[in-house]
Order: structure tokens, then C-alpha cells, then sequence
């Protein structure tokens, strides 16, 4: 770990707890800061704070008091999932009070590089994939962000021989500020979060700060097949690495005749990875390129994509009972998700969907319906899912209370042979506090009926 001296004796607060914030406080405690951190949830019921009340910190719980802003705040440390239309956060930007996340705190500690992967679907695969092709080439990976620990917690344990590899969210890259990876990939841009960010474009925007801090001797690896992409690479900095699913490349990495190139080296054949689906192919020449850039052998890479089948909640095989196979695909948190998810199957599906309202219809899920022969919905979008299986022809849908419920419901609905997949095409918040005890749950129910 780096010993910076910028914070020391700097008034620092750290607004919402996570895992993320608790890390964030304590590292800022340990530099020296002036540390107090700000937590809706009440103290007594808040056994994160308590931690941190006992290390010396203040705490103040409970709430968010607008007021509190007027202690003289230095920076603002920022739980990603606090909008900035939080009174506290607008404050702040009132006052011009710079603020961060805690990915930027991280890399300011670090002394391992980064490989940062962002993008709309496809982070968790890509993310996993490059871990497992670096520690089988003996590359001295660690995994950080929102699939492994709190990134500030692993950059002080890594040493400039390690390689961290983290996934970043676009609330995350909003809140950098010197952040800058060793390679940076986007794997694609679409429609998400616009609860949070209010346009595309600035959902877009935020997504391209993965690469605004690189320089020459850096690397972005990014989706050739995309012209919003291609767009942001062409304002980097850094030596663009473009990945195709489509087309062969000059340099990069590509398919062609049925095999994946990278700088046209020849990798693994199509028909030996092991990972299903046409929409993890993108992940995959991502994290080839990624890999093969960080000096991981081409024998690691080519043994991951032989055994790797995919993530714990994304299109994760869970077990086959009585002939059909049931796919945990808990991540799928909207529309696109649950396309590539349904495509990724030529046997009849049942479809397990539903989850939090964010305002938007279903009419896109409509096309992507046709190999469905039933629907189980729950949560509070089931009558718009339900809008779109009728207007696709799909004669058998019902409606239960939860996924739990779903389960034994879809397998009296489906035959020997066919394929019960949980894609909810929506966040779990109505029902669930995150969509892995979601995915969790509807394991436990598919281990029931045996």
C-alpha cells in the first residue's frame, strides 16, 4: 500500500455505510482523516457504524441531516448508490466540496495495476473469465469491486506484482477523479439506469470515464461492433485493442472462420468453450484480449474456455430434474439481459420474469419470446411481462407471489427436455434486497423438488 499523506488531518465524510463505505472509513481513519460517516439506518440497528464508532470515528445515524454539511467537509466519500440529487450530495456540490467514490480512493493506494471492465451487461462473465485466465497463467490476479472485496481492502494488500481486476459500475466511475486503469474495457452500451443517470447520454458519459485518465502506454479494449464505443475510443488516449464478434480485424481480437484471433494469433476453435450462449462470446474476446495483454499464457486462456461455464446468477446451470434443466439467470436485470439469456437456448423455455417497476414496458422482450412455450411472473412488473407473452402468443402464463413459488409452478408447466430459466429483465429490489439472494432462493426451490 502506497503512503499517501494527501488526507491526513483532511475533514472527510463518508455518506452511506455498504461494505464499500466501511472499508472507505476506516482507510481514510488510518491515513490520518478527520473521519465522520452519515448512515440512513439508526445506530442501534446499524452494526457497521458500531464498528466504526469503537475505532474512533463519528458517526452520525439515522438520517441524512442536511445541516450536517456545515462542518467544514473537505471531500465527500460517496456510497454509488446514493443519487446526486441527494439533499446532501446537492449540498455538497453547492459548496463545491469535490466527491468521490471509494474505487477512486483504491487506486490512489494502490500499487498494483488495474484492469477495470465496465459496460452494460456482460461485467460479472468478463470480470471472472480474466481472474481465472490470469491465475492459471500464474499472473497474480485479485478480484475487487462488485463481484469480490471492497476495492479499497484489496489495494492494501496488493503489491506491484498483482494485478487487480474489478468491475465497475457507472456509479462507481462518476465519482473518480485520478483513476486510471492499466487496461480498460467496455464490452457494450445500452439503455440502463436512466432512474439514476436521466439520460443516455450521460449514462454513456459516465461509462467512458473508464479511459478519460489513460495515457499511451495503457490499453482499452473496446467493442469494434458498437459505434458508441468506437466513438469514446476515439477520444483516448490510450492504444485502442477493438474486439468483433462480426468481423475480422487488422488487430484485436476477432472471430473468423469459427476460431478467435487475437493480433492474429490463433486462440481456441468455437467448438471447444465451454460457456453457452452467442451473447458471452463479446465477454469472452474481451477478457482473451485482457488476459493475453497482462502477459497470461495462451494454454491458461485456452483451459479457462474449455471448463469455465459461467457465474454464480448469470445463466448459471443449477441442476436438471426429471429432464429439464433449470438456468439461474438472477442478473438479468433488464430487457437485454433476458434477449441474450433466451437466445442462448434452442430447447422450449419457461420463463421466470418479473421484479422492481422502473416505468418502462416490456414491447422489446416481444420478439425474444418466441421460443418460450410458458411464463411465471411475480413482483410488481408481472402485468406488463404478462402484456408482453400475450401480445407474443404465449398461451400459458400464470402469476405467483414470488420466485420461490415460481419454481415448482414452471416445472409442472414444462416436459422432459425443455429448459426453466429465471431471467427477471428486472432489478429484485420490490421482493429481494439484491438479485443474488434472489438467484439464491430460486436455487433452494430446484434443490426442493428432488
Amino acid at each position: 500500500m502506497k503512503q499517501v499523506r494527501f488526507y491526513k488531518h483532511k475533514k472527510i465524510l463518508v455518506l452511506g455505510l455498504a461494505k464499500s463505505g466501511v472499508s472507505a472509513a476506516a482507510l481514510l481513519h488510518k491515513l490520518g482523516a478527520f473521519v465522520t460517516v452519515n448512515d440512513s439506518k439508526p445506530l442501534s440497528e446499524n452494526p457497521e457504524a458500531q464498528s466504526l464508532l469503537e475505532q474512533g470515528i463519528k458517526v452520525v445515524c439515522g438520517g441524512h441531516p442536511v445541516e450536517l454539511m456545515e462542518d467544514g467537509f473537505e471531500l465527500v466519500v460517496k456510497n454509488p448508490g446514493i443519487p446526486y440529487q441527494n439533499p446532501m450530495i446537492m449540498k455538497a456540490v453547492e459548496k463545491q466540496i469535490p466527491i468521490i467514490t471509494e474505487v477512486e480512493l483504491a487506486y490512489q493506494i494502490s500499487e498494483a495495476p488495474f484492469i477495470g471492465i465496465t459496460g452494460t451487461n456482460g461485467k460479472t462473465t468478463t470480470t471472472t473469465l480474466i481472474f481465472e485466465m490470469l491465475k492459471g497463467g500464474g499472473r497474480n490476479p485479485l478480484i475487487a469491486g462488485n463481484i469480490g472485496t471492497v476495492a479499497s481492502s484489496v489495494a492494501q494488500e496488493a503489491s506491484k506484482d498483482d494485478n487487480i481486476v474489478i468491475e465497475l459500475s457507472s456509479f462507481q466511475l462518476m465519482g473518480i477523479s485520478s483513476f486510471r486503469p492499466k487496461i480498460a474495457i467496455i464490452t457494450n452500451l445500452y439503455s440502463a439506469h436512466l432512474d439514476y443517470h436521466g439520460t443516455l447520454e450521460e449514462y454513456h458519459q459516465a461509462k467512458a470515464r473508464i479511459t478519460e485518465n489513460q495515457q499511451e502506454d495503457d490499453y482499452f479494449i473496446c467493442n469494434a461492433d458498437q459505434e458508441g464505443i468506437m466513438e469514446i475510443a476515439r477520444g483516448s488516449k490510450a492504444k485502442i485493442i477493438p474486439f468483433s464478434t462480426k468481423k475480422p480485424l487488422e488487430n484485436g481480437v476477432f472471430v473468423e472462420d469459427r476460431w478467435i484471433f487475437f493480433n492474429q494469433e490463433k486462440i481456441i476453435s468455437l467448438d471447444d468453450i465451454a460457456l453457452p450462449g452467442e451473447h458471452n462470446l463479446e465477454n469472452i474476446l474481451s477478457a482473451v484480449g485482457a488476459a493475453r495483454l497482462a502477459g497470461a499464457d495462451k494454454e491458461a486462456i485456452i483451459h479457462v474456455l474449455k471448463t469455465f461455464t459461467g457465474v454464480r446468477h448469470r445463466l448459471q446451470f443449477v441442476d436438471e430434474v426429471s429432464g429439464r434443466k433449470f438456468y439461474n439467470d438472477s442478473k438479468a436485470t433488464n430487457i437485454l439481459a433476458t434477449q441474450k439469456a433466451l437466445s442462448a437456448f434452442n430447447a422450449p423455455v419457461i420463463l421466470l420474469a418479473g421484479g422492481l417497476d422502473r416505468g418502462n414496458s416490456f414491447d422489446e422482450l416481444i420478439p425474444s419470446l418466441e421460443g418460450v412455450k410458458g411464463i411465471v411472473t411475480f413482483g410488481q412488473t408481472a402485468q406488463k411481462i404478462e402484456d408482453a407473452g400475450k401480445q407474443a402468443g404465449i398461451k400459458t402464463i400464470i402469476r405467483v407471489d414470488n420466485v420461490e413459488k415460481a419454481v415448482p409452478e414452471a416445472f409442472n408447466l414444462s416436459d422432459a427436455g425443455d429448459v426453466i430459466l429465471l431471467s427477471p429483465a428486472c432489478a429484485s429490489w420490490d421482493q429481494y434486497k439484491t438479485f443474488e439472494v434472489r438467484g439464491d432462493m430460486f436455487i433452494k426451490a430446484v434443490h426442493k423438488l428432488k
